[in-house]
């Protein structure tokens, strides 16, 4: 009570202790340091500008650079790696009786692959030269006849000096005998001459004329007989002229005869056409195989090229002997592949399809089209960092290069 009463008396005491008209001069110190930390979060926001600005401009830069670069090139990653197999097929048919490779084996031109049983290409061989040397004899026998049948000729030439000979004797025996009957028969009307020296003469006259008709017929049969002996020298002849016994055509044919038998007897021995790697493997041994039939697919890993499918639009600069760069998956963007343009497909792979699209329908949609590009690579290169056929590839081609 008696506080309260003593505050009521007393107002100026009780103004005097108040404290918050003190307050704001107080106060005014402590404003200063919020000014400042007002102007922190300003400096700080135009660093970040600053800085946002510097990594633009540094971005800019370097995508106008790229840019700058990678202008005159176009690039792909729809490539892969290709290569021209070769399809190891036998020639002759026969049980595989050896097999000396396997999948995945690295192989040489002319190496041993597959060998077949060889005793039926023997056998043929065998027969075939037999087949020879009974042809030669027998063409050695028409140059033996052949000088045989020119002493025939010879002798027919002696045949028809003796037939004429004869001729001449029985022709002088014919006139003799006529002129005999001729005398005879003129004196037979006078009685000068007996009846039986007239027949006389008269025989002897018929056995003169068939002297003279059978020294005729002996020379035109001499003749003949020449005749036919000069042919049979020409047939002769014909089978042996312009050629020795042993170009002779016969002889020629069972020499072609033998030698395809050694020719099958060598294929009995199937051997690498091409450096490479084996693959599709498919030989069994006991497996009778026949001529075409394919036994294994050879990659040569060295000769290699990659198959680029670049767009429609890319092409428009591409031209052949451009260089590329090129990288593999396998090996990683460490390992670069130097290589050129050396071909550009005839049509995109939808136009080559066993069902091409057809594209005259109401709902056609526009898709754009891919060329492959062929693109050679260095051989030192792939001997350094082989690939596989089907692995992709990276390209960039220099267009900038016409």
């Amino acid at each position: 009570m008696s506080n309260a009463n003593t505050a009521r008396n007393s107002p100026v005491k009780l103004l005097d202790s108040a404290p918050a008209p003190e307050a704001p001069a107080a106060a005014a110190p402590a404003d200063r340091p919020a000014i400042v930390d007002g102007k922190a979060p300003a400096q700080k926001r135009k660093r970040l500008f600053m800085i946002l600005a510097a990594v633009i401009v540094l971005a800019t830069f370097a995508t106008l650079t790229w840019l700058w670069i990678t202008a005159g090139q176009v690039t792909t990653d729809n490539a892969y790696v290709d290569a021209d197999v070769a399809l190891v097929t036998p020639l002759y048919g026969g049980p595989v009786a050896a097999a000396y490779v396997s999948n995945t084996d690295i192989v040489k031109k002319g190496q041993l692959l597959v060998a077949l049983d060889s005793a039926d290409a023997k056998l043929a061989l065998a027969g075939a030269q037999a087949q020879l040397g009974q042809v030669q004899r027998k063409v050695q026998g028409y140059f033996a006849n052949d000088a045989a049948l020119g002493g025939q000729v010879s002798s027919r030439d002696a045949d028809i000096a003796h037939a004429a000979a004869q001729l001449a004797s029985a022709g002088a025996d014919f006139t003799r005998a006529r002129v005999e009957l001729s005398r005879r028969q003129a004196l037979s009307a006078s009685g000068a001459v007996s009846g039986d020296e007239l027949t006389q003469a008269q025989n002897a006259f018929s056995t003169a004329e068939a002297a003279l008709a059978g020294a005729k017929a002996a020379r035109a049969q001499a003749i003949a007989q020449k005749t036919a002996a000069i042919g049979q020298r020409s047939v002769n002849s014909a089978l042996i002229e312009g050629a020795s016994p042993e170009d002779n055509p016969e002889v020629a044919a069972e020499r072609a005869k033998v030698a395809q038998a050694e020719l099958n007897l060598e294929r009995t021995r199937i051997t690498a056409p091409i450096d490479g790697v084996v693959a599709k493997y498919a030989v069994q041994v006991g497996q009778q195989v026949q001529p075409g039939q394919t036994l294994m697919t050879i990659v040569p890993i060295e000769a290699v090229y990659v198959n680029a499918n670049y767009k429609e639009a890319q092409l428009r600069q591409v031209r052949l002997g451009q260089p590329a760069v090129l990288t593999s998956d396998l090996y990683g963007g460490s390992v670069k592949y130097h290589g050129k343009v050396v071909g550009i497909s005839g049509g995109t792979g939808a136009a080559f399809s066993l069902i091409p699209a057809q594209n005259a329908t109401g709902n056609w949609i526009k898709v754009v089209q891919r060329l492959p590009v062929r693109i050679a690579l260095d051989p030192a290169e792939l001997r350094a960092h082989p690939l596989r056929v089907g692995l992709s590839m990276n390209t960039d081609i220099d267009v900038s290069r016409r």
